[in-house]
């Protein structure tokens, strides 16, 4: 058996373009930049079960903390629960909770790559502007591996039993 070349699975390396792509939350957590900035981390992945380009390539997306008040801008985060499909009302135990809900959930965003400057230094960004929900509900994309497959843990109580 030989090797047969089939275009329909090459992927773009680098900078992905601006455009409109499917995407699903490898992972939300909050973090931190070395100078202290506290942010949440919205780790996407353009979905491979979707025609389009970059397959499996990972977007991130940073809502920062306020350092005004210590918060987090709440329509932005809530912007964010509507777009990847959080049940409306639904309550959660813990932050920690809620961010770990976004894990497998899909959305639509549009990239734009833009230059910024920071300490006189000139930088290529790749931003996602806006946020919508997906027009393929329905997930079927294939993690690379076990090891990038997002887990979600289930915590069980007595109570619960």
């Amino acid at each position: 058996m030989g090797f047969k070349v089939d275009y329909s699975e090459a992927q773009e390396f680098g900078t992905v373009a601006d455009g409109d792509y499917e995407v699903v939350v490898f992972n939300a957590h909050e973090d931190a930049t070395k100078g202290g900035a506290e942010f949440i981390n919205f780790d996407l992945i353009i979905r491979n079960d979707v025609n389009q380009q970059y397959k499996n390539s990972h977007l991130f997306h940073r809502v920062w903390k306020s350092k005004e008040n210590g918060k987090y801008n709440k329509g932005m985060v809530m912007a964010l629960a509507k777009a990847f499909g959080l049940p409306d009302g639904k309550d959660y135990r813990s932050f920690e909770d809620f961010l770990n809900d976004f894990a497998t959930r899909v959305a639509k965003v549009r990239v734009k790559n833009e230059k910024s400057e920071y300490n006189g230094k000139e930088y290529e960004n790749t931003n996602i502007k806006k946020f919508g929900t997906s027009e393929y509900p329905s997930l079927q994309h294939r993690f690379k591996d076990a090891a990038e497959s997002p887990t979600s843990t289930i915590d069980i109580q007595d109570d619960d039993l």
